[in-house]
């Protein structure tokens, strides 16, 4: 890794982010509680301009059209952050116009899944093209629900990347065009900032980094085809499963799956730290993000060591989602005794 990209990461955060607050640009005034529980005004919603920043150094020459379509989806999240575009059913189809779009002009229509019912259906190009938008929207989405504790977004995908270095490294899997080592150092140092409430993702940030991580683990599948489509389901569990188990249990409440709540499984488990060990605020989030991403960290870990068997990960992924269930209504029956 070049020194000065090392050295000129974290100063050039720094920098950028104290003129943001400085000049009182992205504000977090929202002050909605479904979003960040140690949110304060003076944090800006800055994490998606130093991704878009990061992505004009990788892609302005390499495919002007990807990045154009990354600035489009940030702009989308901005938009959202600064309250003009405040609807939620609206921002959703605006996604999708985007989303189906990006696919169609990339070229990463999904055509495997390994399960032939499904691959039947794929071989129709337009299938592919609107199977392969509705996985990405449902990540991007997932992307923005569990963007709610410190740490926890950011971490997470920071395992993701640094496991994709780590097969490149060892079994020299070329996973995408992507520098992964650079990126998942620019994860790494925003993971830090983030901690200490220097900056949030914010939507642009979640909106951006779901669809680029989407892009680069269909790309990887797409290059290498031997790897099963399940470890990149495995990879990418959590977020999906979390936007797909939302929208079951609030269409089961009689609620729209548009809009907010505090009932995700990090809210959860924050709320049941708090009360039953009477932690700090800033202890409970550091812990949840813990807890949530060490848990991952040992399944995606050993997922990784078995990317050619599908019916290992499809039991990984059903272990995780048993798991994730089980936890989530005992977590739920703690905050309201249901």
């Amino acid at each position: 890794m070049n020194y000065l990209f090392v050295f000129f990461i974290p100063v050039f955060i720094y920098l950028l982010n104290s003129y943001i607050i400085k000049n009182k640009y992205l504000l977090n005034f929202s002050g909605e509680t479904h979003q960040k529980f140690l949110g304060t005004k003076k944090t800006p919603l800055s994490g998606g301009i130093f991704l878009i920043l990061f992505l004009s150094i990788i892609f302005i020459e390499k495919d002007i059209i990807i990045f154009i379509f990354f600035i489009f989806i940030f702009i989308l999240g901005l938009f959202s952050d600064l309250k003009i575009l405040s609807l939620p059913s609206r921002r959703l189809f605006y996604q999708f116009i985007l989303i189906i779009l990006f696919v169609y002009f990339s070229g990463i229509n999904t055509i495997s899944t390994r399960i032939i019912f499904i691959d039947y259906a794929l071989q129709n190009y337009y299938i592919s093209i609107f199977f392969t938008t509705f996985c990405l929207i449902i990540l991007v989405n997932g992307t923005n629900f569990i963007d709610g504790l410190n740490g926890l977004v950011l971490t997470y995908y920071l395992i993701v990347i640094a496991l994709l270095y780590k097969l490149n490294l060892f079994t020299g899997i070329n996973f995408s065009d992507f520098n992964a080592l650079y990126f998942s150092y620019l994860l790494f140092i925003m993971v830090i900032f983030n901690l200490f409430n220097k900056f949030y993702l914010g939507d642009s940030g979640a909106y951006l980094l779901g669809l680029l991580i989407g892009y680069i683990l269909i790309k990887m599948h797409i290059f290498n085809p031997d790897i099963s489509p399940f470890f990149v389901v495995l990879l990418l569990w959590y977020p999906c499963f979390e936007n797909l188990f939302s929208i079951i249990r609030k269409f089961k409440l009689g609620k729209s799956p548009v809009i907010p709540d505090n009932r995700h499984f990090h809210q959860l488990l924050f709320y049941f730290l708090k009360k039953k060990f009477k932690f700090s605020s800033l202890a409970c989030n550091n812990y949840s993000s813990i807890i949530i991403n060490l848990y991952n960290f040992f399944i995606l870990f050993f997922g990784s060591y078995n990317i050619y068997n599908t019916q290992l990960l499809i039991i990984l992924v059903l272990i995780n989602i048993l798991f994730y269930t089980i936890i989530y209504l005992k977590l739920l029956n703690f905050k309201y005794k249901i």
